[in-house]
């Protein structure tokens, strides 16, 4: 089992930065393929971005394509999403996820264990 905490949610203006973070613990952080989704009011689950065991394969959703980047400390069992040039619709409850497959990450249902949620909000 991993257990996953989420950290640095706030309030930001339209193009601005944040950097989230993921501790875990349990299990061999190294083992897990971590993932990043959101969920505004009203909306479904969406995923974000996703990131390999070593590292070394990343994905995002279209959405925040050039504006996201997704990154691991293996050492530190932490996983990081650092949003660039954020957007009102960007607002939502941040959530970190891990599993132990690559295949099937863009579905919510793929993934084993989440964390609580940390809230981003964006104002115009």
């Amino acid at each position: 089992q991993v257990q996953l905490v989420e950290s640095g949610g706030g309030l930001v203006q339209a193009g601005g930065s944040l950097r989230l973070s993921c501790a875990a613990s349990g299990r061999a952080f190294s083992t897990y393929t971590m993932g990043w989704f959101r969920q505004a009011p009203g909306k479904e689950r969406e995923f974000v971005a996703a990131i390999s065991r070593s590292g070394d394969s990343t994905r995002y959703a279209d959405s925040v394509k050039g504006r996201f980047t997704i990154s691991r400390d293996n050492a530190e069992n932490t996983v990081y999403l650092r949003m660039n040039s954020l957007k009102p619709e960007d607002t939502a409850t941040y959530y970190c996820a891990a599993d132990t497959r690559w295949s099937g990450i863009a579905t919510t249902k793929h993934w084993g264990y989440w964390g609580q949620g940390t809230q981003v909000t964006v104002s115009s």
